[in-house]
C-alpha cells in the first residue's frame, strides 16, 4: 500500500511540475500567499505575448545569478517584446518580510520593467515543483511555453545560450 500510495504522490508531482516545451498549470498568488509589490494579484497568464523571463529567488541566494542579470541589462531587450519578472520566495529565508518587502518596493520604483512578486507560501515551489531555497530561472516564449529552466546559478556558456533562446524568441 506505501509503494502504491508513493507512486501515485510522484506521479501527482510530475503531472505539475515545469516541464520544458509546456504551457505551465495556471497559477494565481495574491492575499495572504503574496502578489505584486502594488499589491495586486501576480497571475501566470500574464506570462504571454512576450518573450519572459522569471527568476524565482530565495533572496538569501540572490547574488547567485547575478552575472545573468548583468548580461541581461546589458543587452537592452525592446521591452514591448520582452518582459522580466523576480518572484521572492519569502519563505526559503530568515529575513523578515517587512524588511525584504520593502527593499522589493524600492527596486520596482529602480526597475519600473520588471515585475516584482512576493510569494510567502512556496506557491511556485508547490505548483510548478521549483527548487526551494535556490534561484530558478525560467524562460516563456510569446505563448506562455516553458522553453527553458534552470535552478541553481547558471555558467558562462548557459548565460551565452539564455540571451541567444531570449533573442531567437523575440
Amino acid at each position: 500500500m506505501k509503494k502504491v500510495f508513493l507512486s501515485v504522490l510522484l506521479l501527482t508531482g510530475s503531472i505539475m511540475a515545469v516541464e520544458v516545451g509546456k504551457v505551465p498549470v495556471s497559477v494565481s498568488i495574491s492575499g495572504e500567499n503574496g502578489g505584486k509589490t502594488d499589491g495586486n494579484a501576480w497571475k501566470s497568464s500574464s506570462l504571454k505575448g512576450k518573450v519572459h523571463i522569471v527568476f524565482y529567488v530565495d533572496p538569501d541566494k540572490k547574488e547567485l545569478n547575478e552575472g545573468l542579470s548583468k548580461s541581461l541589462k546589458k543587452r537592452h531587450f525592446d521591452r514591448s517584446k520582452y518582459g522580466s519578472v523576480a518572484i521572492v520566495n519569502l519563505a526559503a529565508t530568515w529575513m523578515p518580510n517587512t524588511l525584504i518587502e520593502s527593499k522589493l518596493k524600492s527596486k520596482q520604483k529602480e526597475f519600473p520593467d520588471t515585475t516584482y512578486v512576493k510569494d510567502k507560501k512556496k506557491v511556485l515551489v508547490k505548483k510548478w515543483s521549483l527548487a526551494d531555497d535556490n534561484s530558478d530561472i525560467l524562460i516563456f516564449d510569446k505563448s506562455g511555453t516553458l522553453i527553458y529552466k534552470k535552478f541553481g546559478k547558471l555558467s558562462k556558456n548557459e548565460i551565452a545560450k539564455v540571451l541567444a533562446l531570449i533573442e531567437k524568441n523575440l
